[in-house]
């Protein structure tokens, strides 16, 4: 009997065989869907039968930004340059052999940094020591990828999604309801233009959900489809790195911009553009500052509060103090977000950049 390894390259080799068209588009969706049903009951199994090393790391600070990249690419020199952490740096792969954290600590922010071992080709099925890595990628708030040779963005991108992870894409927009009887009741709002409603229910069948209501609100794809069934995606944000620009010549620049144009070229070993990165990392999170004040008193400019965009009073209370938020009575707020210095303003009123917040709490 084959093992489910030995299944899923029979299936992927299927699909590699198979031409896409609109005739095959039916059955190469159902495959992915197979495909991606065994790679969980493969995942589940390895766990409960090994015993690996953990790499895990405690989140500290305000946001947790993991870089990836192949071995040597400098994620080392990078760290040590951002934050105070000593993580070893030499010439040859596979230097980091665990996890390194360290902090930077810029505009008010405390980002916790972490150094984790090269990704090759092969890591999401374990290779160099790859499941233990993905497992702690997977708790990043923001994702660096770091290059510095052409080639290696589609390596670490297709190691990053066969690990279920979305780098830069809003989870799809549909609901699933699963029911006891009646089959597949699929609605859509748009017009699905890479999805039938016969490969939408082979899909669900693939998975065990024979009966469900399905809502689409949005042109998604099999791939899509199978990402919301599955429930195990992570979806985070990413910045692209070019490192060793002191290094590279014009032509090697110029080709791995091809692959990713919107890439922020760097020297982590000349501290070159690293200012720009940092403000990069921090736009990319979505952070906002946020200053207290007592009333009657000036505001505390030296030690913001860090929260998520659109955060609003309420999240500013339970950052705080969880018992803040069901204490609130009312709050003023000064900046971009009042309409006017010092307006008062409720729990759900949503805070912006650089906002001043008087909390008033019953007693």
């Amino acid at each position: 009997m084959a093992s489910i390894a030995e299944k899923i390259a029979e299936l992927e080799e299927e699909i590699h065989n198979t031409k896409y068209n609109k005739a095959t588009q039916h059955h190469i969706g159902l495959l992915k869907a197979r495909i991606a049903r065994l790679k969980a009951e493969q995942e589940t199994r390895s766990k409960n039968g090994h015993s690996r090393p953990s790499y895990a790391v405690k989140k500290a600070g305000d946001a947790t930004v993991l870089f990836v990249g192949f071995p040597s690419v400098g994620k080392s020199t990078l760290l040590n340059k951002l934050t105070s952490a000593e993580s070893k740096v030499a010439d040859y792969a596979f230097t980091t052999l665990a996890v390194i954290p360290g902090m930077m600590e810029y505009k008010g922010a405390k980002i916790q940094l972490l150094d984790v071992p090269g990704i090759i080709l092969g890591a999401s099925k374990g290779k160099g020591r790859g499941r233990e890595v993905m497992g702690v990628v997977r708790n990043a708030d923001l994702i660096v990828v770091l290059l510095d040779a052409p080639g290696q963005l589609a390596v670490v991108k297709g190691e990053l999604y066969n690990a279920g992870l979305r780098l830069n894409e809003a989870p799809p927009d549909i609901t699933i309801r699963k029911r006891t009887t009646g089959g597949i009741s699929l609605v859509s709002s748009c017009k699905l233009s890479h999805l039938s409603e016969r490969l939408a229910a082979g899909i669900l069948n693939e998975y065990g959900v024979h009966n469900a209501d399905v809502r689409i609100r949005q042109d998604i794809t099999a791939d899509q489809l199978i990402d919301a069934v599955a429930g195990n995606r992570k979806y985070v944000p990413a910045v692209t790195v070019i490192n060793k620009s002191d290094a590279l010549d014009a032509k090697a620049i110029a080709a791995i911009k091809a692959e990713a144009p919107n890439a922020l070229l760097i020297s982590a070993r000349n501290e070159e553009n690293l200012s720009e990165l940092r403000d990069k990392i921090i736009g990319s999170l979505g952070v906002i500052r946020v200053y207290m004040k007592k009333a009657g008193e000036e505001p505390d400019m030296g030690e913001p509060l860090i929260l998520k965009k659109d955060h609003t009073v309420r999240g500013a209370c339970k950052r705080i103090r969880k018992e803040w938020a069901s204490r609130l009575q009312y709050a003023r707020v000064w900046g971009e977000s009042a309409r006017f210095e010092g307006q008062v303003v409720g729990a759900s009123h949503k805070l912006k950049d650089k906002d001043i917040v008087e909390l008033h709490l019953k007693r």
